[in-house]
């Protein structure tokens, strides 16, 4: 019987409840200067918490762009959120296949140096980012993918990570389910699509949330690979908006495109949550 302690119970609501407040306050911020206009927040310091009504005006501005009150021209955001799903997704969806058509090769085919591949593999999760992008990026560019949706994911959608967490779930499926599958006669893309996809799916789902999100978030990497405004992705969007200096900076139109670059991301987490949690903490074979 779990003994019930006031004190204990008060210090964990309080500390869930200072978390939330960390975590909400800046968002609340952000919302809150969308609904100003740039005059209004920089007459006042510290910004007025109190909503105005210029919400739809500057998300308007932020997602078509044009010329200010201040004669400032404003790039479109529109272009640029479907530039970061195109690339969320194909990173998501390209991990995730990749990963466990590797960890399927690793765990039932028999060839040589199969251990050898594996911690060839498992080692890059030991190389940071920033080891390998400018070969990387060399690569890219002589392939002539500069300014382009391949060069933006095709060197993102191999993962270590993914491939590892697959292999780990394939080693604890029983080999009874093997030899029956075999017997039925089954052959291993039958056996793959038929029986490991379905009892992988909310490890598929699990990943896909964190994937996703990670695509989404990408900004050195496209700021490398992308000269284009047309393919900058909305992270690059927020830095664009404000590359003009304080001065000149419409603020409002910074947080609506800071809350409409946080939207798809909340939305998926939101939607698959229920996969997402059982994806991570589901041991039921």
């Amino acid at each position: 019987m779990i003994e019930r302690r006031p004190f204990s119970t008060f210090l964990a609501h309080a500390l869930v409840s200072v978390g939330v407040l960390l975590v909400a306050f800046p968002v609340a911020l952000a919302i809150v200067a969308a609904t100003q206009t740039s005059e209004q927040i920089a007459q006042s310091f510290p910004m007025s918490m109190v909503p105005g009504d210029n919400l739809f005006a500057s998300f308007h501005q932020a997602l078509f762009g044009g010329q200010t009150g201040k004669g400032n021209t404003l790039p479109a955001v529109a272009p640029m959120l479907w530039v970061s799903l195109v690339s969320a997704l194909t990173i998501a969806i390209g991990k995730i296949a990749i990963s466990l058509l590797s960890a399927f090769a690793i765990v039932y085919f028999r060839f040589p140096l199969r251990n050898l591949v594996f911690w060839m593999i498992f080692i890059t999760l030991m190389l940071p980012v920033e080891v390998r992008i400018l070969p990387t990026y060399a690569v890219v560019s002589s392939l002539g993918m500069l300014d382009s949706y391949a060069g933006l994911t095709l060197p993102l959608i191999a993962s270590a990570t993914a491939t590892f967490l697959f292999r780990q779930f394939f080693l604890t499926v029983p080999d009874e389910l093997v030899e029956a599958a075999r017997i039925d006669g089954a052959g291993p893309i039958r056996f793959f699509f038929d029986v490991l996809l379905p009892l992988s799916r909310t490890s598929i789902a699990a990943l896909f949330v964190i994937q996703f999100i990670y695509g989404w978030n990408q900004y050195l990497w496209p700021l490398l690979v992308t000269t284009r405004e047309d393919m900058y992705p909305i992270v690059m969007g927020i830095r664009r908006l404000m590359a003009g200096g304080d001065a000149a900076t419409e603020w409002n139109v910074v947080m609506a495109t800071a809350l409409l670059a946080m939207l798809p991301p909340a939305l998926v987490v939101v939607l698959m949550q229920k996969w997402f949690v059982k994806g991570l903490v589901d041991t039921e074979k």
